[in-house]
């Protein structure tokens, strides 16, 4: 069943998608598919920091379809109050200051010239290249992040950590975990693009550095999982605690 985002330009809306993205890495399946660019197409541009997990996303198929396209499907997908995003409108550059000021001079009714039909046949094949460009590798990441003590608010932990903010980075579920002694740890999911982020420089240059390492003593890397293409098979190193 396709699901249904609606009004993506008020903060009702945006509210709903960025709740829906908090433990989802795209809109449907588990690659970027034409169910994101439909949503990312009803987005006028990225959405402040309020809305984390929307920014994330955003950026994120902003970086895929400068690197290497979308090819994926999706399960289908509805904004209500956007118009329908065609390969042709995608693959269409927003029209520049100067080509508004030329509006007086284009014979609206006038016949396709011979450079118009070959403009959109540039566009249509640079659409349909675009879906056969080889993904970017992924990876699937479990983080274990440690607290100072047990008196270390969490939540803000948790915040902070989630902050951390980069293209080809995704935040997914977490959960608390007891260490004893009244201490719990963040158990967290992230992905990534393997070209652009490197996990070691994510925890040693971000998440224990200033100001974040208030409230994180350390990280840990529980399972490092690469995400195959085809979804059929994976494998996973797991570091001793």
């Amino acid at each position: 069943m396709a699901v249904t985002f609606y009004d993506l330009g008020s903060a009702a809306g945006l509210k709903k998608l960025d709740d829906y993205l908090l433990t989802r890495s795209y809109i449907s399946g588990y690659q970027a598919s034409k169910d994101d660019i439909t949503v990312h197409a009803a987005l006028s541009k990225a959405s402040s920091a309020e809305y984390v997990n929307v920014s994330r996303w955003y950026n994120h198929i902003e970086a895929l379809l400068r690197i290497s396209g979308v090819a994926g499907e999706g399960s289908g997908v509805v904004v209500e109050g956007a118009a329908p995003i065609t390969e042709e409108a995608v693959a269409t550059p927003p029209a520049s200051a100067a080509d508004e000021d030329d509006d007086d001079d284009v014979d609206l009714f006038g016949e396709e010239t011979e450079e118009e039909k070959k403009a959109a046949e540039e566009r249509a094949a640079a659409v349909k290249a675009s879906g056969k460009k080889k993904e970017s590798g992924k990876s699937s990441v479990l983080l274990d992040v440690k607290p100072w003590d047990d008196e270390t608010d969490m939540k803000k932990l948790e915040e902070s950590v989630r902050g951390v903010q980069m293209e080809g980075l995704f935040w997914g579920a977490s959960k608390l975990v007891p260490v004893g002694y009244g201490i719990k740890k963040l158990q967290i999911m992230l992905t990534i693009v393997d070209d652009l982020v490197s996990v070691d420089t994510l925890i040693e240059e971000h998440l224990t550095e200033e100001p974040i390492n208030e409230y994180v003593q350390s990280c840990d890397i529980v399972a490092f999982n690469k995400i195959c293409k085809s979804n059929t098979f994976s494998f996973s190193v797991l570091l001793s605690q």
